[in-house]
């Protein structure tokens, strides 16, 4: 199983969510932890500068993370809105 580690301005991004979204986001982020395969319709690789970091869909909202494998660790680096999030 993966351990969740959330860069602080992730987490204050996070943070400032509707609640509602916040348990969305948990709920997705509990499964990507367990078995990163079971969301793999909703997990896409990023382009351009942003290669080797992948994004969640979860509705409107979006979160930006990375993936180290040999560390068992998912790095989260972004949360928000998806007209937000890649800018």
């Amino acid at each position: 199983m993966y351990s969740l580690v959330f860069l602080t301005s992730a987490k204050k991004e996070f943070k400032k969510l509707d609640s509602v979204v916040q348990k969305r986001i948990k709920k997705k982020l509990i499964l990507l932890v367990e078995n990163p395969d079971v969301l793999k319709n909703n997990i896409k690789p990023l382009k351009g500068g942003h290669e080797g970091k992948f994004r969640l869909r979860v509705n409107q909202y979006r979160v930006v993370f990375q993936i180290k494998d040999d560390e068992l660790i998912i790095t989260i680096i972004r949360v928000g809105h998806r007209k937000e999030i890649y800018e």
